[in-house]
């Protein structure tokens, strides 16, 4: 897991909450600074940590770590929704088609070993 993402995670989970840096810090018992590093990316918080994180979010861990947690896929699923929901017809077409183009090109350079792995 990439530091930063999770950092940056947390942070705009934080913000979405209407949370200051040292109230958060405070629910979750540790110190502003620790946390103001966690969300630069400064530093990977310890598994405690991550749970204290969590559990004071009210939200499951997957959804800050869905990039790296397959089952967090229906999370992927939902940000790209969001992300498209407003754009028009035409636009939407042409997302569909750089979509298409990147999966098909991906699974071109996947290697044919690989296909055992996910199953």
């Amino acid at each position: 897991m990439d530091k930063t993402i999770l950092g940056a995670r947390i942070r705009e989970e934080r913000k979405q909450r209407k949370m200051t840096l040292e109230k958060f810090a405070e629910m979750a018992g540790i110190g502003t600074v620790y946390l103001g590093e966690i969300e630069r990316g400064d530093k990977m918080p310890s598994i405690n940590t991550f749970i204290k994180i969590v559990n004071n979010f009210g939200l499951s861990a997957d959804v800050l770590l869905r990039d790296e947690v397959v089952a967090a896929k229906p999370y992927v699923f939902d940000e790209i929704t969001e992300k498209v929901k407003d754009l028009s017809p035409q636009q939407l077409k042409m997302v569909k088609e750089v979509v298409f183009v990147m999966v098909d090109n991906m699974n071109a350079a996947k290697p044919k070993d690989d296909s055992d792995e996910d199953d």
